[in-house]
Protein backbone atom coordinates (compact mmCIF):
# COMPACT_ATOMS: atom_id res chain seq x y z
CA UNK A 1 0.00 0.00 0.00
CA UNK A 2 1.36 3.49 -0.84
CA UNK A 3 2.16 5.07 2.21
CA UNK A 4 1.17 8.67 0.71
CA UNK A 5 -2.41 8.06 -0.15
CA UNK A 6 -2.42 6.14 3.69
CA UNK A 7 -1.50 8.85 5.00
CA UNK A 8 -3.87 11.35 3.31
CA UNK A 9 -7.01 8.85 4.25
CA UNK A 10 -6.44 8.89 7.81
CA UNK A 11 -6.03 12.80 8.32
CA UNK A 12 -9.49 12.71 6.10
CA UNK A 13 -10.74 9.87 8.35
CA UNK A 14 -9.36 12.27 11.76
CA UNK A 15 -11.00 15.53 9.97
CA UNK A 16 -14.58 13.39 9.44
CA UNK A 17 -14.79 11.60 12.35
CA UNK A 18 -12.82 13.56 14.94
CA UNK A 19 -13.50 17.20 13.75
CA UNK A 20 -10.07 17.32 14.18
CA UNK A 21 -8.10 20.69 11.97
CA UNK A 22 -6.92 19.59 8.55
CA UNK A 23 -3.71 21.58 9.38
CA UNK A 24 -2.60 19.81 12.71
CA UNK A 25 -4.01 16.47 11.72
CA UNK A 26 -1.88 16.14 8.30
CA UNK A 27 1.06 17.98 10.04
CA UNK A 28 0.63 15.02 12.93
CA UNK A 29 0.38 12.16 10.39
CA UNK A 30 2.96 13.31 8.09
CA UNK A 31 5.31 13.40 11.02
CA UNK A 32 4.11 9.86 12.64
CA UNK A 33 4.00 8.03 8.90
CA UNK A 34 6.68 9.64 7.29
CA UNK A 35 5.14 9.75 3.42
CA UNK A 36 7.89 9.80 1.06
CA UNK A 37 6.16 12.70 -1.24
CA UNK A 38 4.03 15.22 1.79
CA UNK A 39 3.90 17.67 -1.37
CA UNK A 40 1.34 15.16 -2.71
CA UNK A 41 -0.03 14.35 0.58
CA UNK A 42 -0.95 17.38 0.91
CA UNK A 43 -2.38 18.05 -2.62
CA UNK A 44 -4.29 14.96 -2.07
CA UNK A 45 -5.69 15.71 1.33
CA UNK A 46 -6.04 19.54 0.53
CA UNK A 47 -7.86 18.67 -2.54
CA UNK A 48 -10.35 16.19 -1.45
CA UNK A 49 -11.10 18.65 1.51
CA UNK A 50 -11.20 21.69 -0.92
CA UNK A 51 -13.69 19.67 -3.15
CA UNK A 52 -16.00 17.49 -1.25
CA UNK A 53 -19.31 18.37 -2.25
CA UNK A 54 -18.56 18.20 -5.55
CA UNK A 55 -16.77 14.83 -5.44
CA UNK A 56 -20.10 13.54 -3.53
CA UNK A 57 -22.21 14.37 -6.35
CA UNK A 58 -20.34 12.69 -8.77
CA UNK A 59 -20.38 9.67 -6.33
CA UNK A 60 -24.01 9.69 -5.92
CA UNK A 61 -24.58 9.63 -9.56
CA UNK A 62 -22.73 6.36 -10.10
CA UNK A 63 -24.20 4.35 -6.77
CA UNK A 64 -27.79 3.12 -7.76
CA UNK A 65 -28.67 3.45 -3.70
CA UNK A 66 -26.85 6.41 -3.37
CA UNK A 67 -23.65 7.61 -1.68
CA UNK A 68 -25.81 7.82 1.60
CA UNK A 69 -25.61 3.80 1.42
CA UNK A 70 -21.99 3.88 2.32
CA UNK A 71 -19.89 4.10 5.27
CA UNK A 72 -17.05 6.88 6.05
CA UNK A 73 -14.30 4.58 4.80
CA UNK A 74 -16.04 4.50 1.80
CA UNK A 75 -17.14 7.51 0.77
CA UNK A 76 -13.55 8.98 1.83
CA UNK A 77 -11.42 6.64 -0.62
CA UNK A 78 -13.63 7.30 -3.14
CA UNK A 79 -13.51 11.23 -2.61
CA UNK A 80 -9.87 10.30 -3.06
CA UNK A 81 -10.33 8.34 -6.14
CA UNK A 82 -12.31 11.00 -8.10
CA UNK A 83 -10.19 13.58 -6.99
CA UNK A 84 -6.84 12.26 -8.44
CA UNK A 85 -9.11 10.72 -11.80
CA UNK A 86 -10.53 14.22 -11.94
CA UNK A 87 -8.78 16.76 -10.86
CA UNK A 88 -4.83 15.47 -10.61
CA UNK A 89 -3.48 15.38 -14.07
CA UNK A 90 -0.36 14.15 -12.99
CA UNK A 91 -1.32 10.92 -11.67
CA UNK A 92 -1.77 8.06 -13.96
CA UNK A 93 -5.50 6.64 -13.78
CA UNK A 94 -4.30 3.33 -13.53
CA UNK A 95 -2.31 4.03 -10.40
CA UNK A 96 -5.36 5.72 -8.45
CA UNK A 97 -8.03 3.11 -9.03
CA UNK A 98 -5.26 0.55 -8.03
CA UNK A 99 -3.98 2.25 -4.99
CA UNK A 100 -7.63 3.32 -3.72
CA UNK A 101 -8.51 -0.59 -4.26
CA UNK A 102 -5.61 -1.45 -1.70
CA UNK A 103 -6.43 1.33 0.65
CA UNK A 104 -10.18 -0.27 0.57
CA UNK A 105 -9.06 -3.98 1.05
CA UNK A 106 -7.59 -3.00 4.45
CA UNK A 107 -9.80 -0.32 5.95
CA UNK A 108 -13.10 -1.48 4.41
CA UNK A 109 -12.62 -5.00 4.07
CA UNK A 110 -15.29 -6.80 1.34
CA UNK A 111 -16.15 -3.38 -0.29
CA UNK A 112 -12.90 -3.52 -2.57
CA UNK A 113 -14.94 -4.56 -5.66
CA UNK A 114 -17.28 -1.84 -4.90
CA UNK A 115 -14.63 0.68 -4.61
CA UNK A 116 -12.64 -0.52 -8.24
CA UNK A 117 -16.08 -0.78 -9.97
CA UNK A 118 -17.75 3.15 -9.00
CA UNK A 119 -14.30 4.24 -10.26
CA UNK A 120 -13.73 2.92 -13.20
CA UNK A 121 -17.40 4.23 -14.38
CA UNK A 122 -15.96 7.51 -13.31
CA UNK A 123 -13.05 7.01 -15.22
CA UNK A 124 -15.42 6.40 -18.22
CA UNK A 125 -18.38 8.24 -17.74
CA UNK A 126 -16.46 11.56 -16.19
CA UNK A 127 -16.77 13.90 -19.75
CA UNK A 128 -20.39 13.53 -19.73
CA UNK A 129 -21.36 14.18 -16.29
CA UNK A 130 -22.15 17.65 -15.62
CA UNK A 131 -23.42 20.21 -12.71
CA UNK A 132 -26.76 21.35 -12.22
CA UNK A 133 -28.39 23.73 -14.17
CA UNK A 134 -27.39 27.37 -12.89
CA UNK A 135 -30.87 28.69 -13.89
CA UNK A 136 -32.98 26.34 -11.74
CA UNK A 137 -31.15 26.71 -8.80
CA UNK A 138 -28.59 29.28 -8.58
CA UNK A 139 -27.04 28.14 -4.97
CA UNK A 140 -26.89 24.64 -5.18
CA UNK A 141 -25.17 25.09 -8.72
CA UNK A 142 -22.69 27.20 -6.80
CA UNK A 143 -22.29 25.14 -3.48
CA UNK A 144 -21.64 21.89 -5.50
CA UNK A 145 -19.21 23.72 -8.12
CA UNK A 146 -17.08 25.81 -5.63
CA UNK A 147 -17.99 22.61 -2.68
CA UNK A 148 -19.45 24.98 -0.27
CA UNK A 149 -22.44 25.11 2.09
CA UNK A 150 -25.19 26.53 0.77
CA UNK A 151 -25.85 29.16 3.90
CA UNK A 152 -22.28 30.78 3.36
CA UNK A 153 -22.94 31.87 -0.61
CA UNK A 154 -26.23 32.70 0.86
CA UNK A 155 -24.64 35.11 2.92
CA UNK A 156 -22.54 36.42 0.36
CA UNK A 157 -25.22 36.80 -1.98
CA UNK A 158 -26.93 39.46 0.40
CA UNK A 159 -23.63 42.08 0.52
CA UNK A 160 -22.01 41.12 -2.86
CA UNK A 161 -22.92 40.82 -6.52
CA UNK A 162 -23.00 37.33 -8.59
CA UNK A 163 -20.11 37.87 -10.31
CA UNK A 164 -17.68 39.13 -6.92
CA UNK A 165 -19.10 36.04 -5.04
CA UNK A 166 -17.96 33.85 -7.76
CA UNK A 167 -14.51 35.32 -7.53
CA UNK A 168 -14.53 34.64 -3.85
CA UNK A 169 -15.67 31.57 -3.59
CA UNK A 170 -13.28 30.34 -6.47
CA UNK A 171 -10.60 31.91 -4.46
CA UNK A 172 -11.04 29.92 -1.47
CA UNK A 173 -10.54 27.19 -3.21
CA UNK A 174 -6.76 28.17 -4.20
CA UNK A 175 -3.73 27.03 -2.57
CA UNK A 176 -2.04 30.07 -0.26
CA UNK A 177 1.52 31.38 -0.28
CA UNK A 178 3.53 30.43 2.21
CA UNK A 179 4.54 33.84 4.08
CA UNK A 180 6.65 34.20 6.93
CA UNK A 181 7.13 37.49 9.29
CA UNK A 182 10.99 38.14 9.98
CA UNK A 183 11.55 38.49 13.60
CA UNK A 184 13.17 42.07 13.99
CA UNK A 185 14.74 40.85 17.34
CA UNK A 186 17.24 38.30 15.60
CA UNK A 187 17.64 39.11 11.66
CA UNK A 188 16.78 41.69 9.29
CA UNK A 189 14.32 40.97 6.08
CA UNK A 190 16.97 41.25 3.57
CA UNK A 191 19.23 39.32 5.23
CA UNK A 192 17.07 36.21 6.25
CA UNK A 193 15.69 36.99 2.30
CA UNK A 194 19.49 36.30 1.30
CA UNK A 195 19.55 33.61 3.57
CA UNK A 196 16.54 31.51 2.36
CA UNK A 197 17.76 32.30 -1.11
CA UNK A 198 21.34 30.45 -0.22
CA UNK A 199 19.49 27.42 1.07
CA UNK A 200 17.30 27.33 -2.18
CA UNK A 201 14.06 28.58 -1.13
CA UNK A 202 12.66 31.32 -3.56
CA UNK A 203 12.19 34.48 -0.69
CA UNK A 204 9.97 37.76 -2.61
CA UNK A 205 9.21 40.57 -0.37
CA UNK A 206 5.19 40.90 0.76
CA UNK A 207 2.71 43.56 -0.79
CA UNK A 208 1.19 44.60 2.86
CA UNK A 209 3.59 44.50 5.44
CA UNK A 210 7.31 45.61 5.95
CA UNK A 211 8.31 42.47 7.00
CA UNK A 212 6.66 39.71 5.22
CA UNK A 213 8.60 37.09 2.94
CA UNK A 214 6.38 34.73 0.48
CA UNK A 215 8.33 32.18 0.36
CA UNK A 216 8.66 28.15 -1.84
CA UNK A 217 10.37 25.56 -1.12
CA UNK A 218 9.86 22.28 1.07
CA UNK A 219 10.53 21.38 4.27
CA UNK A 220 10.50 25.04 5.66
CA UNK A 221 9.78 24.74 9.02
CA UNK A 222 12.18 21.59 9.49
CA UNK A 223 15.08 24.20 9.05
CA UNK A 224 17.40 25.49 11.70
CA UNK A 225 16.13 29.34 10.87
CA UNK A 226 12.68 28.45 12.15
CA UNK A 227 13.90 26.84 15.21
CA UNK A 228 16.33 29.59 15.70
CA UNK A 229 13.40 31.87 15.45
CA UNK A 230 14.36 33.97 12.40
CA UNK A 231 10.86 33.68 11.17
CA UNK A 232 7.01 32.81 12.17
CA UNK A 233 4.64 31.41 9.38
CA UNK A 234 2.08 33.91 9.39
CA UNK A 235 -0.56 35.30 6.26
CA UNK A 236 -0.27 39.25 5.51
CA UNK A 237 -3.35 40.42 6.54
CA UNK A 238 -2.60 39.26 10.28
CA UNK A 239 0.47 40.66 10.29
CA UNK A 240 -1.11 43.82 8.88
CA UNK A 241 -3.21 43.78 12.48
CA UNK A 242 0.21 44.59 14.11
CA UNK A 243 1.08 46.81 12.20
CA UNK A 244 -2.40 49.23 12.44
CA UNK A 245 -2.29 49.18 16.26
CA UNK A 246 0.87 51.49 15.95
CA UNK A 247 2.74 50.46 19.48
CA UNK A 248 5.39 52.01 20.72
CA UNK A 249 8.60 51.09 22.79
CA UNK A 250 7.31 51.15 26.31
CA UNK A 251 3.70 50.48 25.67
CA UNK A 252 1.41 48.63 27.86
CA UNK A 253 -0.66 46.79 25.37
CA UNK A 254 -3.37 43.98 26.17
CA UNK A 255 -3.91 41.21 23.71
CA UNK A 256 -7.20 39.71 24.60
CA UNK A 257 -8.13 36.98 22.63
CA UNK A 258 -4.26 35.87 22.16
CA UNK A 259 -3.60 32.49 21.72
CA UNK A 260 -1.91 30.89 19.32
CA UNK A 261 0.08 33.96 19.71
CA UNK A 262 0.64 35.07 16.01
CA UNK A 263 -0.62 38.71 16.51
CA UNK A 264 1.08 38.99 19.91
CA UNK A 265 4.70 38.19 18.91
CA UNK A 266 4.31 40.10 16.19
CA UNK A 267 3.49 43.27 18.35
CA UNK A 268 6.35 42.45 20.92
CA UNK A 269 8.97 42.17 18.12
CA UNK A 270 7.90 45.77 16.94
CA UNK A 271 7.59 46.98 20.42
CA UNK A 272 11.29 46.09 20.30
CA UNK A 273 11.12 43.40 23.37
CA UNK A 274 10.00 46.64 25.61
CA UNK A 275 7.02 47.31 27.49
CA UNK A 276 4.60 44.70 28.58
CA UNK A 277 2.67 43.00 26.60
CA UNK A 278 -0.55 40.99 29.20
CA UNK A 279 -2.15 38.09 26.63
CA UNK A 280 -5.50 36.59 27.67
CA UNK A 281 -7.15 33.88 26.68
CA UNK A 282 -9.92 31.65 28.25
CA UNK A 283 -7.86 28.83 27.66
CA UNK A 284 -4.44 28.24 29.81
CA UNK A 285 -3.63 25.20 26.97
CA UNK A 286 -3.62 27.42 24.32
CA UNK A 287 -1.72 30.15 26.35
CA UNK A 288 0.88 27.35 26.56
CA UNK A 289 1.51 27.79 22.66
CA UNK A 290 1.83 31.42 23.24
CA UNK A 291 4.46 30.80 25.68
CA UNK A 292 6.72 28.47 23.84
CA UNK A 293 6.37 30.85 20.46
CA UNK A 294 7.49 33.33 22.53
CA UNK A 295 10.38 31.43 23.90
CA UNK A 296 11.55 30.24 20.18
CA UNK A 297 11.48 34.12 19.07
CA UNK A 298 13.55 35.72 22.28
CA UNK A 299 11.00 37.37 23.35
CA UNK A 300 10.16 38.21 26.86
CA UNK A 301 8.26 41.08 27.46
CA UNK A 302 4.38 38.87 27.13
CA UNK A 303 2.59 38.17 30.18
CA UNK A 304 0.30 35.21 29.73
CA UNK A 305 -2.85 34.56 31.80
CA UNK A 306 -5.54 32.77 31.54
CA UNK A 307 -9.16 35.25 31.45
CA UNK A 308 -12.82 35.37 30.36
CA UNK A 309 -12.41 38.23 27.88
CA UNK A 310 -16.00 38.56 28.62
CA UNK A 311 -15.81 40.05 31.74
CA UNK A 312 -13.54 43.13 33.12
CA UNK A 313 -10.65 43.23 34.77
CA UNK A 314 -11.20 46.01 37.45
CA UNK A 315 -7.53 46.17 37.78
CA UNK A 316 -6.61 46.79 34.05
CA UNK A 317 -9.04 49.50 34.06
CA UNK A 318 -8.05 52.63 31.97
CA UNK A 319 -4.39 51.52 31.61
CA UNK A 320 -3.50 50.34 28.31
CA UNK A 321 -2.16 51.91 25.65
CA UNK A 322 -3.30 49.41 23.49
CA UNK A 323 -5.60 46.78 23.41
CA UNK A 324 -6.24 44.09 20.68
CA UNK A 325 -9.29 42.24 20.64
CA UNK A 326 -8.72 39.80 17.83
CA UNK A 327 -12.09 37.91 18.06
CA UNK A 328 -13.22 34.73 18.01
CA UNK A 329 -15.75 34.70 14.70
CA UNK A 330 -16.95 32.11 12.10
CA UNK A 331 -13.31 31.94 10.17
CA UNK A 332 -14.99 32.60 6.69
CA UNK A 333 -11.59 34.30 5.59
CA UNK A 334 -9.39 31.64 6.29
CA UNK A 335 -11.61 28.81 3.86
CA UNK A 336 -8.09 28.49 2.01
CA UNK A 337 -5.73 27.03 4.91
CA UNK A 338 -8.97 25.23 6.69
CA UNK A 339 -11.08 23.69 4.06
CA UNK A 340 -13.28 22.33 6.54
CA UNK A 341 -15.11 25.39 7.60
CA UNK A 342 -16.94 25.38 4.33
CA UNK A 343 -19.18 22.61 5.88
CA UNK A 344 -20.14 23.93 9.14
CA UNK A 345 -23.50 23.97 9.70
CA UNK A 346 -25.20 27.30 10.07
CA UNK A 347 -25.61 26.75 13.73
CA UNK A 348 -27.13 28.88 17.24
CA UNK A 349 -23.77 29.16 18.10
CA UNK A 350 -22.37 30.46 14.93
CA UNK A 351 -25.63 33.41 14.78
CA UNK A 352 -24.63 34.12 18.56
CA UNK A 353 -21.24 35.08 17.71
CA UNK A 354 -22.01 38.69 17.10
CA UNK A 355 -23.03 39.32 20.78
CA UNK A 356 -20.25 37.27 22.06
CA UNK A 357 -17.76 39.58 19.70
CA UNK A 358 -19.67 42.95 21.02
CA UNK A 359 -19.71 41.37 24.81
CA UNK A 360 -15.61 41.12 24.49
CA UNK A 361 -15.11 44.38 22.17
CA UNK A 362 -17.82 46.44 25.03
CA UNK A 363 -15.19 44.95 28.63
CA UNK A 364 -11.95 45.32 26.22
CA UNK A 365 -12.86 48.88 25.82
CA UNK A 366 -12.46 49.56 29.74
CA UNK A 367 -8.96 49.03 29.44
CA UNK A 368 -8.12 51.70 26.93
CA UNK A 369 -6.21 54.79 28.76
CA UNK A 370 -7.33 58.28 27.02
CA UNK A 371 -6.24 58.98 23.81
CA UNK A 372 -5.60 55.10 23.57
CA UNK A 373 -6.17 52.65 20.58
CA UNK A 374 -8.64 50.11 20.37
CA UNK A 375 -8.56 47.33 17.62
CA UNK A 376 -10.85 44.65 16.18
CA UNK A 377 -10.11 42.27 14.22
CA UNK A 378 -11.63 39.06 12.58
CA UNK A 379 -10.80 36.37 10.16
CA UNK A 380 -14.02 36.15 8.86
CA UNK A 381 -16.10 37.94 5.69
CA UNK A 382 -19.40 38.58 7.37
CA UNK A 383 -20.33 41.77 8.03
CA UNK A 384 -22.93 40.62 10.81
CA UNK A 385 -19.36 39.99 12.80
CA UNK A 386 -17.31 42.73 11.52
CA UNK A 387 -18.67 46.25 10.43
CA UNK A 388 -22.43 45.41 12.09
CA UNK A 389 -20.57 45.17 15.59
CA UNK A 390 -18.48 47.91 15.29
CA UNK A 391 -21.43 50.34 14.23
CA UNK A 392 -22.91 48.80 17.30
CA UNK A 393 -19.82 49.36 19.59
CA UNK A 394 -19.63 53.33 18.34
CA UNK A 395 -22.90 54.13 18.72
CA UNK A 396 -22.91 53.01 22.59
CA UNK A 397 -19.19 54.55 23.24
CA UNK A 398 -18.98 57.75 22.15
CA UNK A 399 -15.55 58.27 23.16
CA UNK A 400 -14.31 56.33 21.00
CA UNK A 401 -14.05 56.79 17.19
CA UNK A 402 -13.02 55.16 14.14
CA UNK A 403 -9.45 55.88 12.42
CA UNK A 404 -8.99 53.65 10.20
CA UNK A 405 -11.62 50.14 8.53
CA UNK A 406 -9.87 47.49 6.55
CA UNK A 407 -11.62 44.58 4.90
CA UNK A 408 -8.94 41.97 3.19
CA UNK A 409 -10.19 39.61 0.63
CA UNK A 410 -8.90 36.56 -1.17
CA UNK A 411 -10.20 37.55 -4.50
CA UNK A 412 -9.30 40.68 -4.23
CA UNK A 413 -6.08 41.02 -2.25
CA UNK A 414 -4.48 37.88 -2.40
CA UNK A 415 -4.41 37.02 1.42
CA UNK A 416 -6.93 35.78 3.51
CA UNK A 417 -10.35 37.39 4.19
CA UNK A 418 -9.75 39.42 7.46
CA UNK A 419 -11.52 42.62 8.89
CA UNK A 420 -9.46 45.18 10.37
CA UNK A 421 -11.05 48.22 12.46
CA UNK A 422 -8.59 50.65 14.88
CA UNK A 423 -10.50 52.94 16.73
CA UNK A 424 -8.94 56.02 19.26
CA UNK A 425 -10.48 57.01 22.84
CA UNK A 426 -11.10 60.16 23.52
CA UNK A 427 -7.36 62.36 24.90
CA UNK A 428 -10.47 64.25 27.16
CA UNK A 429 -12.12 61.65 28.94
CA UNK A 430 -12.60 61.72 32.47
Amino acid sequence: MDNNRKTAYQTLIDVESKKAYSNIALNHKIAVNKPGNPAFVRELTYGVLERKITLDYFIDQLLSEGIDSLRMPEITILRMGVYQLGYMDSVPEYAAINECVELAKKYCKGRAGLINGVLREYQNKKIYMTLPARDEDEIRHLSIKYSYAPWIIELWLNYYDKPFVEKLLAAGNETPPMTVRANWLKIRKDDLKKVLKERGFEAEDGKLCQNALNVKGSKLLDSDLYKYGLFTPQDESSMLVSEKIGVKQGDLVMDVCAAPGGKTTAIAERMNNTGKIIASDIYRRKLDIVDKEAKRLGITNIETRSWDATRVDSTMVKRADRVLVDAPCSGLGVIRRKPEIKYKEESDELMLLPKKQEAILSASASYVKPGGTLVYSTCTINPQENEMVIDEFLKRNRDFEKVDRILLLPNVNGTDGFFICVMKRDELME
